[in-house]
């Protein structure tokens, strides 16, 4: 499968203060989600947002399709990458479907108001996201996994082939975790990109096609869930003591699946 979103010795560093990232690299191709796995403040975020250009590496490239992005205006990186971050609240008590709408931001010209058509797109994301109900609801009237869903309809309404998902499945219960891998395989599926970081391993084995550890700025290991994740590399990337189970269930035929188990005794 050809790449289609390149990475290429990124590194980067707030002003004052040690480098976040340093020499990170990977591709990823179309249909196939990679998952970002690390503990807090290894620099997960701050890679996803130089993927977006809300930071600005100090070395490296990022290339799309063998384009480097840092020769796209903001509105053509847009319609390449949609970027879903963290739910956050937020004052202004926009509807969840104008919030929605704002994702068709980059398919408009100046001073363009959006059509209905625009809506509509917008309508289907919510939809799509399980949340269609709720389009008129404000946001200031939602539960913060009810946001975190609005905003992945937001970057669906986008249109773009690579999505950047900044901890997908947070505030959101055991049920809307499971919708949610399962929207991201059917995204691969459909020929997206997917590049979501995560702070429960299991998830890689459920919908990631290669997983990246990142310790420090660095990405320690990187290849397919299988072959990355073991009891011994979690343990050496969390700290703590965690085991790698092999459950076998039966529904209309025998699977197995992987389960990510910390030791707490």
């Amino acid at each position: 499968m050809s790449v289609l979103l390149q990475v290429d010795g990124l590194s980067f560093a707030y002003p004052g203060r040690p480098p976040t990232l340093h020499g990170v690299g990977f591709g990823v191709g179309a249909g196939e989600v990679l998952c970002l796995l690390g503990p807090n403040g290894t620099g997960k975020t701050t890679l996803l947002r130089c993927l977006v250009r809300l930071a600005k590496p100090s070395n490296g490239a990022i290339s799309i399709g063998g384009r480097d992005t840092a020769s796209m205006t903001a509105k053509e990186l847009a319609r390449h990458v949609a970027y879903v971050p963290q739910a956050s609240s937020t004052v202004f008590p926009f509807s969840l479907l104008d919030i929605v709408v704002m994702g068709r931001s980059p398919h408009l010209g100046f001073m363009q108001t959006p059509t209905a058509h625009d809506r509509q797109v917008a309508q289907a994301a919510l939809e799509r996201v399980g949340i269609g109900h709720l389009a008129t609801r404000p946001c200031t009237q939602v539960s913060g996994g009810e946001r975190q869903l609005a905003l992945i309809a937001r970057a669906l309404a986008q249109e773009a082939s690579i999505l950047v998902m900044d901890e997908p499945t947070a505030s959101l219960d055991y049920g809307n975790q499971v919708r949610m891998l399962r929207l991201v395989k059917g995204l691969a599926a459909a020929g997206h990109t997917v590049v979501m970081t995560s702070h429960v391993p299991s998830h890689a084995f459920e919908c990631a096609h290669q997983v990246a550890l990142m310790k420090e700025g660095r990405i320690a290991a990187l290849g397919p869930p299988d072959e990355v994740i073991s009891g011994a590399s979690l343990s050496a990337l969390y700290g703590v003591d965690v085991r790698v189970v092999a459950a076998a269930i039966e529904e209309h035929e025998p699977a197995t699946v992987k389960v990510c188990v910390p030791m707490l005794a």
